[in-house]
């Protein structure tokens, strides 16, 4: 079942909140913010919902697709949808822009070019990788950069909402911005973490490689499973990945356990043939995860290097044969 929108009541922001933006000047910013966004993709659309459920006012929203209507008709079915210069214009307080990583930096230069923002203006992205660098142009016209990125991965539906409680936000943002971001990642009901500038492709690349690379990694499994004849992977793997996953997470490499922590070097020999001769695809990967693993379980002192030399021996001939 979906999830509710559900208001969730705006955080104040300072003895000034209740000010009127006339009284405050241009460089002020309202309680309930007049908010634009940039990008009716999974994220975006998503972020606007809550935005709105906070008591925001979503004005406009730009997304040309057929899945972005959709979206848009589920989660902001009452803002207009407008094409970007125009959602631009309209976002008084705050612009949005949940776009590719790729994208993003022609986006807003364009939009910089094109007069569309204003002194004062917010202007955040939901990039991982990027920080406020890539806002520059934004920033060279007088709007204040954010970089605000949800550590969630999103399906696009009203499920995403309730999701989205306690998350953190991995947050850039200039000094005179901070109160600002922690006052919308609260609205948003998350936790801000603060991530250097120079630290947004290393947090960025931790995220994809815990999170993107564990659904290539599940599916994997899932289908060396049905290789080996088993009718519903899925059901085998849940109960097990769920354990390891929380175990990790409570003890970290003490939660380790199987052939290479043990040093099964025949064991591990045995894998590799069999997958070679079955889904010669995924045998490197294997060994390069299995590497790490021994690495990991030697410095925690889960493997001791003496047991560990005969299971390295294999891993070595087997990069070598893959490479050859």
């Amino acid at each position: 079942m979906s999830a509710p929108l559900r208001p969730r009541p705006a955080a104040p922001y300072g003895p000034a909140a209740s000010r009127d933006r006339a009284v405050l000047g241009a460089s002020a910013t309202p309680r309930l913010l007049t908010v634009g966004v940039i990008g009716a993709g999974r994220v975006g659309a998503v972020l606007g919902a809550a935005l709105a459920a906070a008591g925001h006012r979503v004005v406009a929203v730009a997304g040309g697709s057929g899945a972005s209507r959709a979206r848009l008709a589920l989660l902001l079915p009452e803002a207009p949808r407008r094409p970007v210069a125009a959602v631009a214009h309209a976002a008084a307080d705050l612009l949005l822009i949940a776009v590719p990583d790729d994208a993003l930096a022609a986006v807003v230069t364009d939009l910089a070019e094109r007069g569309a923002l204003h002194p004062g203006q917010v202007v955040a992205h939901t990039s991982g990788a990027h920080g406020l660098a890539v806002l520059a142009p934004a920033a060279e016209v007088g709007a204040r950069p954010l970089a605000l990125h949800p550590a969630m991965t999103f399906t696009g539906t009203p499920d995403d909402l309730a999701r989205l409680d306690g998350i953190s936000y991995g947050v850039t943002a200039p000094a005179e911005l901070r109160a600002l971001a922690a006052r919308l990642v609260a609205d948003l009901g998350g936790v801000p973490e603060w991530v250097a500038e120079s630290d947004r492709p290393l947090y960025h690349a931790a995220l994809a490689h815990g999170a993107n690379h564990l659904v290539t990694l599940v599916n994997e499994a899932t289908d060396r499973l049905r290789d080996a004849g088993v009718d519903r992977p899925e059901k085998v793997l849940a109960p097990l990945l769920r354990a390891a996953l929380e175990n990790a997470l409570r003890l970290g490499d003490d939660a380790l356990t199987g052939p290479v922590s043990r040093g099964d070097a025949g064991t591990v020999e045995r894998h590799l043939a069999r997958l070679a001769a079955t889904a010669p695809e995924s045998v490197p990967a294997y060994l390069a995860l299995a590497r790490r693993t021994a690495d990991r379980a030697i410095a925690a002192g889960r493997l001791r290097p003496v047991d560990a030399q005969s299971l390295l021996g294999v891993l070595a001939d087997n990069g070598r044969e893959v490479a050859a």
